[in-house]
């Protein structure tokens, strides 16, 4: 079997934790910020778990994570 092509957006996008979920960041953080409250921004800093619906599509996207 060839290698499976890693999806390069993908790659910057999603991580893998160690117990198999799919980490990613939050959207809505790079700009209109004065308008969001402190509190707001800080908490889309954190990361957080994808989905469970598209977990199966991302897991292909990047099979070597």
């Amino acid at each position: 079997m060839p290698k499976i092509k890693s999806n390069s957006g993908a790659k910057k996008r999603f991580k893998l934790s160690k117990s198999g979920k799919v980490i990613r960041a939050h959207a809505y953080k790079s700009h209109i910020l004065n308008k969001k409250t402190s509190k707001r921004k800080r908490n889309l800093r954190q990361t957080t778990t994808a989905d469970k619906t598209n977990v199966k599509q991302i897991k292909k996207l990047i099979p070597y994570k």
